[in-house]
């Protein structure tokens, strides 16, 4: 059997740009069991109200919904069990440092498969207010109007 290369998305935190302000993104491993790693490449899992917390100088991802293997037994996992992340002790001081400040939080940004290996992109992200969310769909908005013209533009000198 060939090794899988390359990155493969299981799944993605789409709201976690839209309520966060990304400071910092970290890549960590995840500790699964069987049934978890074929739910997972099956492509089943939500990231929406996950989030990581460091206790005792380890890092853990609470609330990733990671549905039962179809085919499992009794030796089927938890669907929202607690996983540990996998990083360098550097990487856990400065997360847990960082976090510790007002408004600061460790939230998953994706899951995926990266040359067989189920990882974790992490983010060290720091809470929007409702203008700030307002703000960046504006800045959005303008910058594909933006785009319309500019395109619409080239259409018309090369027509």
């Amino acid at each position: 059997m060939a090794k899988e290369k390359g990155r493969k998305l299981i799944a993605q935190n789409k709201k976690a740009h839209h309520d966060y302000l990304v400071l910092d993104t970290y890549e960590c491993g995840l500790v699964l069991t069987g049934t978890e790693v074929k739910s997972l490449r099956q492509g089943r899992a939500s990231l929406v109200d996950g989030f990581v917390q460091i206790d005792d100088h380890e890092a853990w991802l609470h609330n990733v919904h990671v549905p039962e293997y179809s085919q499992g037994t009794w030796t089927n996992h938890s669907a929202r069990r607690k996983r540990k992340l996998l990083l360098h002790r550097v990487e856990i001081d400065k997360l847990e440092s960082k976090s510790q400040e007002t408004g600061h939080t460790i939230v998953p940004l994706a899951l995926y498969f990266k040359d067989g290996r189920a990882k974790v992109e992490v983010a060290l992200a720091k809470g929007k207010k409702e203008y700030d969310k307002r703000q960046t769909l504006r800045e959005k908005q303008d910058r594909r109007e933006a785009e319309r013209v500019i395109s619409a533009v080239r259409r018309r000198e090369r027509g």
